[in-house]
């Protein structure tokens, strides 16, 4: 595993190469980085979920697997964060439900508080909010950042 990173009290990054047979240990990373803010189940689970799914993406739809994954607490909500260096936006579909994949961000999308992405010069970076606990208000849907250039 190739990594560097840092861990302020509420703000944990990484810049790591996406590696099938590493997704294991970024979920279980993730889940121990909200457990640390006290989060409910519900939230571990889907922090968990949501790094798969994200750096799943990068393995399959990115051309250079680097990239940097960034969990921030924001009050009684966290963020998951991938950032990669492809500039094709990602997209939100409603699954072919005989396909064995293609569903995962409308999953995440459906679970979450937020999702959504927002493109910059060399690539772009995918996002989800999620609340700690069960007090915080229902999911609110996909958030496009616009048309990335190129891909």
């Amino acid at each position: 595993m190739q990594v560097a990173g840092r861990a302020p009290r509420d703000v944990y990054e990484w810049q790591l190469t996406a590696r099938a047979g590493e997704i294991r240990q970024w979920r279980r990373r993730a889940v121990s980085v909200v457990e640390r803010w006290n989060a409910e189940t519900r939230a571990m689970e889907l922090a968990a979920f949501g790094v798969t799914e994200l750096l799943t993406n990068v393995i399959k739809h990115v051309a250079d697997p680097h990239c940097h994954l960034l969990i921030a607490k924001e009050g009684r909500d966290f963020r998951i964060t991938v950032r990669d260096r492809s500039k094709e936006a990602p997209a939100v579909r409603v699954p072919d439900w005989d396909s064995e994949s293609g569903r995962g961000l409308w999953l995440l999308r459906e679970m979450v508080r937020d999702l959504g992405y927002i493109c910059f010069p060399g690539g772009k970076a995918v996002w989800f909010r999620c609340p700690l606990g069960s007090t915080s208000p229902v999911p609110s849907g996909w958030r496009p950042g616009g048309a990335c250039d190129g891909g």
